[in-house]
Formats: C-alpha cells, structure tokens, sequence
C-alpha cells in the first residue's frame, strides 16, 4: 500500500487508479493493479460499472445516487472501501 493512503470518504472524489486494468468476465471483472501486482474480484457488473463511472461523478454518493438502487447504495459502498483499501481506487 501507500506510504500515506487517502482514507476513503463517500464525500470525495474517487477513481478508478490509472495504474489498474479490469478485464470483464461472467461474474464481473478481474482488476490487476499494475504496481502492487495484486489482483482483485470485482463480483458483480453493477459494481464494474460503478468502479468505471467513479470518476465522472463530483464524490462517492452523487455515483452511488445515480446508478445504484437505494436498497443498495451502503453494500456498494462497502465494497467501493474495500477497492479503495486495495489501492483499485485512488481520491482524486
């Protein structure tokens, strides 16, 4: 990880890290993070799409808000931490 990781907040601006390639598969996409080597399972294609679009939006909530059902805006939100733990997503 980062000397000094951004922690994350759903009030900031957060993208896809530019050091990461997804390649899409049945259950959603594998993310390769170039600089660390590791390899992450993006299990669903709702959330590939969310993983793709971060960046487009002004922070977390505005995309959850746009592309992600109410009932599941906090579980997406939980796995979009956990990307951004993994270095998958960087804040901009």
């Amino acid at each position: 990880m980062a000397d000094d990781p951004r922690p994350f907040a759903r009030t900031e601006h957060w993208a896809l890290s530019d050091e990461v390639s997804m390649r899409d598969e049945s259950f959603g996409a594998l993310a390769y993070h170039h600089g660390t080597r590791r390899l992450v399972f993006v299990k669903s294609p709702l959330l590939v799409d969310v993983v793709r679009r971060l960046g487009d939006y002004d922070n977390v909530d505005d995309a959850l808000g746009a592309l992600v059902q109410p009932a599941d805006r906090e579980r997406y939100a939980l796995a979009l931490a956990a990307l951004a733990d993994s270095e998958i997503l960087r804040g901009c």
